[in-house]
Parts: C-alpha cells; structure tokens; sequence
C-alpha cells in the first residue's frame, strides 16, 4: 500500500492543527496508519532548531531563517517523513515546504524561487500528495491567535503587512499548482472545512 503525504498551510491562526487533528482521526477510522508531524520541530533535533527560530531573543537574519528552516526539514524528511512514507503510512505534517517559500521568501523578500529550488535540495524533491491551505484575511487571523491569549512567538509578533505578502504568495503558489492544493476559505465553519478536506484526501485513499 502506497503512502500518503498531506501538509496543512496557512497563516498563524487559520485553525491548521485543529483541522489536521479532525483529519488524523478520519484516516484512522479508515484503517491507515498516521503519522503525524509538524515544522519546525518534528524531530528531537527540529526541537532545538525551533526554539532557536521561534523563541531565541533577537533577531535571526533572513537567509539564516531560511537555512535553519531548510535543515530542519531536510533532517525530518530523512528520518522520519520519507520512511513513514515508504512503510505505507500516511503522514500529515502542519506546514512543510510552502511554509518556507511564503514567509521567508514572500514575507522577509527574498527570492521565492531560491527558497523553493533551497527546500527542495533538502528534501531530496519530496512534495507532499495534498496540501490544504487554509485561506483567512490575516486581520482576523489575528484576532483568533489574540484569543488563544498564549504568548505569541517571534513570528507571529510580525506586522500585518508581512502576513498580507505571505497569503499573497500562498494564494500564487496555490493557483500554479491546483493539483497539489486544496485552497479553503477558513471563515468556514470548522465541519463545514472538514468535510472538504475528507473529500478531497478520500479520493487519495481510495
């Protein structure tokens, strides 16, 4: 049996772990085996790169943003997406390579097309089956990680300016490859998002 790889997308605060969640219990229910990620952070050794991204004091310089993310990647595709994958199981990962193209090629101005050809270097070409990108104005996004009241991290204390380029460019990659992404209006209600979600990963399923 083939393996299956899904990432979920967006900007902080659209609902992606909430939605992946609903997702890992459907595929279960189904029968598969799940394995399920997140970047950075999937690894005992993405941990450490993450607390270096996401809660170091200080500022991190773009391209160095750029590498710590693409190492990250490289080392949790290494060890345990691709041999996930190859066993037959499907992996859900919140974020993944468009992540990296959106904030730190989009969102910090480099060029997109070195963070991608970058990320991709890293993992060796690996694409995910299906990715979910959940679409909300970054306003309101705001709005919903405000009420979360947990402390936001580094990134998410950027302006709103850097999260409107970032849904910008999710948006452009999306629509240059509609056969990888299922783009989704999280304004949605959260079943309402879900059962989209299930009809589009079901045909992979199957």
């Amino acid at each position: 049996m083939a393996g299956l790889f899904i990432s979920f997308e967006g900007i902080d605060g659209v609902g992606k772990s909430t939605q992946a969640d609903a997702l890992e219990e459907f595929v279960r229910e189904r029968g598969r085996e799940v394995v399920r990620s997140l970047e950075p952070g999937g690894t005992e050794l993405g941990q450490e790169i993450r607390h270096l991204l996401l809660h170091r004091k200080g500022d991190v310089a773009p391209r160095s943003e750029a590498l710590l993310y693409a190492a990250d990647r490289a080392h949790h595709v290494a060890t345990k997406i691709r041999p996930a994958l190859e066993a037959g199981k499907v992996v859900i990962v919140d974020r993944y390579l468009d992540s990296s193209v959106a904030y730190q090629g989009a969102g910090r101005e480099l060029e997109t097309k070195e963070v991608r050809d970058l990320s991709l270097w890293a993992t060796n070409g690996l694409l995910p089956d299906v990715t979910v990108l959940l679409d909300l104005d970054p306003a309101v996004a705001r709005d919903r990680r405000d009420q979360t009241g947990t402390e936001p991290d580094r990134l998410e204390r950027e302006k709103i300016e850097f999260f409107s380029a970032v849904r910008k460019c999710y948006l452009e990659l999306a629509a240059n490859e509609p056969e990888r992404f299922l783009v989704i209006d999280a304004t949605l209600s959260k079943d309402e998002i879900q059962k989209l979600i299930r009809a589009r990963v079901s045909e992979s399923l199957s």
